[in-house]
């Protein structure tokens, strides 16, 4: 039996009459859904119309909060005080969740956004305050996590269970991190490329930078980002790519529990 992965996508980041991205194309092509919960995109009625297209598609329902920063996209950095930041995770999860229940569903994960994510992968501090305010809302939640970060070891030593990604549509710095944004060759486009990105990182075992150099690590899951124009022909290939591989395309939970049969996959 082939090995077991997850796609996963940033879903429901448009916002009132402004559309952003493909969402039910997108829904029919990954496992797992990361929906915004309001501070940098989305808001009550598209979170609740993407969460019921998430269910219908049977993928894994994840919370996507940002810094409030619906202006910038939740891509700017901000300092705020741990107990605030605290206060603001919460509240999206928490929003999104009741949504969750009232559908039917519920949360299975938790993948911070932008600015956020991208501070607490470099910084222990602020990756312990986001793994409290999960641990503190539900710690039965996954933490889907850049592989190699430090927001993955904040949710490992906290005792989370925590699900490493890596990106389909991003490339890595030489340290593992994503190379940024304002920086030439930081995010590929066509499909193929994508497609070939993916395949040589989980052919080496590990993330593999702009340089060659190759960081061994476990990988759960890979992301496409919706935002992008390219971001159902990427998610297609990258679909296509991994089942002629082999590979099983399971939403997050079962991913985790084919890992590690001890632990349960439950969904709903």
């Amino acid at each position: 039996m082939g090995q077991a992965i997850n796609l996963n996508a940033d879903v429901g980041e448009s916002f009132g009459v402004w559309q952003m991205g493909s969402d039910p194309e997108l829904l029919q092509i990954v496992g797992t859904a990361n929906i915004a919960c309001g501070f940098h995109a989305g808001d009550p009625l598209l979170m609740r119309q993407t969460v019921r297209l998430a269910l219908a598609a049977g993928a894994s329902l994840g919370a996507h909060p940002s810094y409030p920063d619906l202006q910038g996209f939740g891509r700017r950095p901000m300092r705020l005080p741990p107990g605030e930041l605290e206060a603001l995770l919460i509240y999206q999860i928490g929003a999104l969740a009741g949504i969750a229940q009232a559908e039917g569903g519920r949360l299975t994960h938790v993948k911070p956004h932008g600015a956020l994510s991208n501070m607490a992968c470099e910084d222990a501090v602020l990756a312990g305050s986001v793994v409290a305010a999960i641990r503190s809302f539900d710690p039965a939640l996954i933490v889907l996590a850049p592989a190699l970060s430090q927001l993955a070891l904040a949710g490992e030593a906290a005792g989370l269970q925590v699900a490493s990604e890596i990106f389909a549509d991003r490339t890595y710095t030489d340290a593992g991190n994503l190379l940024p944004r304002s920086q030439a060759g930081s995010q590929l486009h066509a499909a193929a490329e994508c497609v070939a990105h993916v395949r040589r990182m989980l052919d080496a075992g590990g993330v593999v930078s702009v340089g060659g150099k190759c960081i061994p690590t476990e990988v759960h899951s890979i992301c496409v980002h919706g935002d992008g124009a390219q971001a159902v022909a990427v998610a297609s290939a990258v679909r296509q790519a991994l089942l002629a591989c082999g590979m099983r395309l399971l939403p997050l939970p079962e991913v985790l529990a084919a890992a590690d049969p001890a632990r349960p996959a439950t969904m709903v």
